[in-house]
């Protein structure tokens, strides 16, 4: 049976030409010097008879520190991942303003063989960046939930077609 995750993909528009969404750094030290590929959607695991929704609430709260905004969620899909993880994907618009993440932690040995156990946050930053810039800076497996976002985005603010 597959890993279930699920996450928050929060979008804006704004004056620029693409929507800004909201994506999150992750902690660590394997991560600690990265940039392109390291960044996700809040997300996390959830067990098989959990709701998907309330648990991505509860991981977005858990990784960023602040509660999801109040705002009118849709399901964006499901996206299997390389690994094989299955993530549950919904989507909103809001603005959200965090002076600073505050996210959970986990503890690994690093330097790794060393001995030493270090406790690090699991997202050390999250901002609002631009669809092209988000395609360049997630993980690959997440890459096409930004486009399916694109094309909701694109389904809901496209003008209605004059009738003949």
């Amino acid at each position: 049976m597959a890993v279930l995750s699920a996450g928050i993909l929060l979008y804006r528009l704004t004056d620029a030409v693409e929507p800004q969404v909201w994506i999150a750094h992750m902690g660590g030290p394997f991560w600690a010097r990265k940039d392109a590929a390291a960044w996700s959607i809040p997300k996390g695991e959830y067990a098989q008879r959990e709701d998907s929704f309330a648990a991505a609430l509860r991981e977005f709260a858990e990784e960023v520190g602040v509660p999801a905004p109040e705002a009118e969620y849709s399901l964006l899909g499901e996206f299997r991942q390389p690994s094989g993880k299955v993530v549950t994907v919904f989507a909103a618009e809001a603005d959200l303003t965090v002076e600073r993440v505050l996210s959970n932690t986990f503890t690994v040995e690093w330097p790794r063989g060393s001995g030493i156990v270090r406790e690090y946050p699991e997202i050390d930053d999250a901002r609002w960046v631009g669809l092209a810039e988000a395609r360049v800076k997630v993980v690959r497996g997440q890459v096409p939930m930004l486009d399916a976002l694109a094309r909701l985005v694109h389904e809901r603010t496209r003008p209605d077609s004059p009738a003949d």
